[in-house]
């Protein structure tokens, strides 16, 4: 497995120092042929995931899940709508917005 920093190593040695991929596999210790791929290649920087932050929601989201539960199994006529559960919410001290709710609905 190549890493980023070696990706980024064999391309400076190409573009700055005008390599061959033959010396940059003798340098690198790599296959010609994984030299030459990661020259072509269009290598994006990676993308790295946010840790999951709670939200305003988060203590709420048991009660929501209950009553979207008990709501499935209504008739779609007597189902509580979002901005209904929007006010059931706010009334036992949810302070998010609508659309957090709706997003997790």
């Amino acid at each position: 497995v190549i890493t980023m920093d070696q990706i980024g190593w064999i391309r400076r040695l190409k573009g700055r120092e005008g390599k061959s991929e033959r010396e940059i596999a003798r340098m690198t210790g790599l296959s010609r042929n994984t030299v030459a791929k990661w020259l072509r290649a269009d290598v994006q920087p990676p993308k790295y995931r946010r840790p999951a932050v709670s939200c305003k929601l988060t203590p709420f989201e048991e009660q929501l899940t209950q009553a979207l539960r008990a709501d499935a199994r209504r008739p779609k006529a007597e189902r509580r709508t979002a901005k209904r559960l929007f006010a059931e919410l706010q009334a036992v001290g949810y302070g998010g917005g609508y659309s957090r709710l709706t997003d997790f609905i």
